[in-house]
């Protein structure tokens, strides 16, 4: 009975798939609300990325709510998943208990690649505004750097107070721009508080750099401390 039901059920979501992929057909002409967007974004923002200037700042309330659901994950995990004061951190067992030692491959392959991924996750937060990127994907490569270090370092623990002053930091700094741009220029989020600077630049596009950087490091702290939860 168990194994029919099974089968409907997968019969079932094949014949909606089916139905979804039967009635696609791809656009072949733009829409006038995506011409408008990519007029729109370069010239009242300054950002060559689209994308990235919808989300930061046309969409501000709604990457706000975002990065608030994130926080929510990130807290909800710490609770469930943190050890209690009488238990004792993380550590590496000994030699012969039936665990091994990560590998020298993978503790030397961690010392090289490291620098270059939290490198190329810096790029990507700051150049968000000029090519693709932004904060949510520079701090998903931060954070797999944070988890790769982890694999390598087993015994090595996580500051979660460091991490959560940076996020906390992070969000306060974050909203403030917000505020900002209520206060100075046409809404919640708004670029404008800044300079636009030369089109193409990497000190371009008003505050959107800014505001990307601020989103990564939060991003950031946030997916290492819930990586670090898994583990314990």
């Amino acid at each position: 009975m168990k194994r029919l039901f099974s089968l409907l059920a997968v019969a079932m979501f094949g014949v909606i798939f089916a139905g979804l992929v039967s009635g696609y057909s791809e656009r072949q002409v733009v829409s006038a609300l995506a011409v408008h967007y990519l007029r729109q974004v370069p010239a009242d923002l300054g950002a060559p990325n689209v994308v990235t200037g919808i989300l930061i700042s046309f969409r501000g309330f709604d990457t706000l709510g975002e990065v608030a659901v994130l926080f929510m994950v990130a807290a909800s995990v710490g609770v469930l998943l943190a050890s209690g004061p009488e238990e004792k951190p993380l550590s590496l067992p000994a030699s012969g208990r039936g665990q091994q030692e990560p590998s020298e491959l993978v503790r030397n392959g961690a010392e090289v690649v490291l620098p270059l991924i939290f490198l190329f996750g810096a790029y990507v937060i700051m150049n968000g505004h000029l090519s693709a990127g932004g904060g949510f994907q520079g701090g998903a490569i931060v954070a797999s750097g944070v988890m790769l270090l982890m694999l390598a370092y087993p015994s090595g623990q996580i500051d979660h107070g460091f991490l959560s002053i940076t996020e906390s930091l992070a969000g306060v700094l974050y909203v403030s721009l917000g505020i900002l741009g209520l206060v100075f220029a046409g809404g919640f989020l708004d670029s404008h508080i800044l300079p636009r600077g030369n089109f193409g630049t990497l000190l371009s596009a008003g505050a959107i750099p800014l505001i990307s950087a601020l989103l990564g490091i939060k991003v950031g702290a946030e997916l290492s401390v819930i990586i670090d939860r898994f583990r314990s």
